[in-house]
C-alpha cells in the first residue's frame, strides 16, 4: 500500500492564481448572510469556506457582531479574511431587503414547515444562504423574506447539526451549480 504523502506548500499552490490575480477574480454571485450568529469560531469557519469557493462575501449581521480582529475567529478563518469580503450589518432585513433589490434570490437554511430538501433546488446564479443563530436559528423576519426554506435532511437520532458544518454541506451544493451557470 502506498505510503501518504502530504504535498508542498509550493506543489499546493501550483496551480493557483498569484494573490493579486485572486484579489481582482469576479468571485461567484453566492453571498452568506449570517442572521446573528454570534460564535466566533462559525463565524471564521463561514470566512474559511467563503474563500474555498469563492464567493462574493459574507454578511455578519446583529448587534453583537464581532469584530474581524476576534482572536478566535481569526484562528477559525486562518486569517483568510483578508482575501474574503465581510461586511457587518445591524440589521438582516435591511441586509437581505438590499439583496432582494439586486436580483438575488434568498434561501434560509431552516427546518420548518414549508422547508424543502436543499439539494432539491435549483439555485440561480445570484443566491443568498441564510443561516441562523446558533440556538434560535434564523429569525421569523428573514424566513418571511425568504424565497425558500431548505434544510438538510437528519437520518439519525439527532435534529440539527453545528451552522458552520451545515453551511459548509449547503454551500458546497449551491457554489458547485452556481458555478456551472457561469
Amino acid at each position: 500500500m502506498p505510503s501518504k504523502i502530504q504535498l508542498s506548500k509550493e506543489e499546493l499552490r501550483e496551480n493557483k492564481l498569484t494573490r493579486d490575480e485572486y484579489l481582482t477574480k469576479p468571485k461567484i454571485p453566492l453571498v452568506v448572510v449570517l442572521d446573528n450568529v454570534t460564535n466566533s469560531y462559525n463565524i471564521g469557519a463561514f470566512i474559511r469556506l467563503a474563500d474555498a469557493f469563492a464567493i462574493e462575501k459574507v454578511i455578519v449581521c446583529g448587534t453583537g457582531a464581532l469584530s474581524i480582529s476576534d482572536k478566535k475567529m481569526k484562528k477559525a478563518s486562518r486569517n483568510e479574511a483578508k482575501w474574503v469580503c465581510v461586511e457587518h450589518s445591524d440589521s438582516t432585513t435591511a441586509s437581505l431587503q438590499t439583496l432582494l433589490d439586486d436580483g438575488y434570490s434568498v434561501y434560509s437554511v431552516e427546518l420548518c414547515q414549508a422547508s424543502v430538501d436543499y439539494t432539491t433546488v435549483a439555485y440561480p446564479a445570484k443566491s443568498v444562504l441564510v443561516l441562523g443563530n446558533e440556538r434560535k436559528g434564523v429569525s421569523e423576519a428573514a424566513l418571511e423574506m425568504s424565497h425558500q426554506q431548505i434544510h438538510i435532511p437528519m437520518f439519525g437520532m439527532g435534529n440539527s447539526l453545528n451552522v458552520s458544518t451545515a453551511g459548509a454541506i449547503v454551500l458546497a451544493e449551491c457554489a458547485n451549480q452556481i458555478r456551472k451557470l457561469i
